[in-house]
């Protein structure tokens, strides 16, 4: 039996996140040798976010271990505590940014299905990113970069 820990395992660290985003990552999903599911665990530092305000095209759900998180939803924003569970449906409707707007790091799991290609959309700065499971596939663009005909470059 695999074995991972959402409290205890190390956070990898990006030293390329630009400040407000500066939060590590456990996964713990892949760790524990899930193959349906990605499960990750955060740390979030005072004042940084997981990643930019987004939706994606698959229900995703966040639960709080510790500390406090501040979730913006298309509704508003929501403070939320330890234990607390919240869904994250397909599509616009679902939308989230989860920031540590606290004095103390806060921890939080996020988990969805782990089916490729992965699609993001980032409403605040009108941007798409595609993960098809291969990396040399893999875009990030703005929508405007992205609008050409169907048929645009074929003979």
């Amino acid at each position: 039996m695999r074995r991972a820990n959402v409290l205890s395992d190390d956070f990898e660290y990006d030293e390329s996140d630009p400040e407000g985003y500066r939060s590590g990552v456990a996964r713990v999903g892949k760790t524990a040798g899930g193959e349906d599911l990605a499960v990750k665990s955060f740390e979030l530092p005072p004042g940084q976010s997981v990643c930019p305000y987004h939706y994606e095209y698959e229900e995703e759900w966040l639960l709080v271990l510790d500390g406090d998180v501040v979730v913006r939803a298309p509704d508003g924003e929501h403070e939320l505590h330890r234990g607390d569970l919240v869904r994250f449906a397909p599509g616009p409707d679902g939308a989230h940014k989860a920031t540590n707007r606290g004095g103390q790091t806060a921890r939080i799991v996020m988990f969805s299905s782990a089916h490729e290609p992965a699609v993001a959309v980032y409403p605040d700065s009108d941007k798409i990113g595609v993960w098809p499971g291969n990396d040399a596939d893999r875009v990030m663009l703005r929508r405007v970069d992205g609008r050409v005909d169907y048929f645009d470059g074929e003979r």
